[in-house]
């Protein structure tokens, strides 16, 4: 039986994907990647938007196992080592802001802190399956 909190706790991680997949889809028109990737070898320019594509689909896996398998990810192993790969996974994500961005600006630490509230999102959830 899945607890009404926790099951709240997930399908906000769910809508959490659900804006960066959106988010990540936008990136062509938010930074006007038509010209800034012309500078880019062709390969690179590739590399990027492959890479940005595949994270979307990451996002978008996320969310739908947050929809679609909300009491597995509670109740069984296999969904615990789901919730903390998505909470690792985010986590890691915060840390690479701060080493690649840095945290000197109001947007960068912004990221930084959405990225930790990511990570909470699953992180709670994992740690409480797991009987904590």
């Amino acid at each position: 039986m899945q607890s009404t909190s926790l099951t709240t706790v997930i399908h906000a991680g769910g809508v959490f994907n659900i804006v960066f997949a959106v988010l990540h889809a936008m990136f062509w028109q938010l930074f006007d990647w038509e010209r800034d990737l012309a500078s880019l070898t062709r390969i690179n320019r590739a590399v990027m938007q492959i890479l940005n594509l595949c994270l979307t689909f990451v996002f978008l896996a996320f969310a739908y196992l947050s929809f679609g398998h909300t009491e597995e990810l509670q109740t069984t192993r296999l969904g615990n080592a789901f919730l903390s790969l998505m909470a690792f996974f985010w986590l890691l994500r915060a840390v690479e802001q701060a080493a690649f961005f840095g945290l000197r600006n109001r947007l960068s630490s912004a990221f930084f802190g959405l990225f930790l509230v990511g990570a909470s999102l699953y992180a709670y959830p994992a740690w409480l399956s797991r009987g904590g």
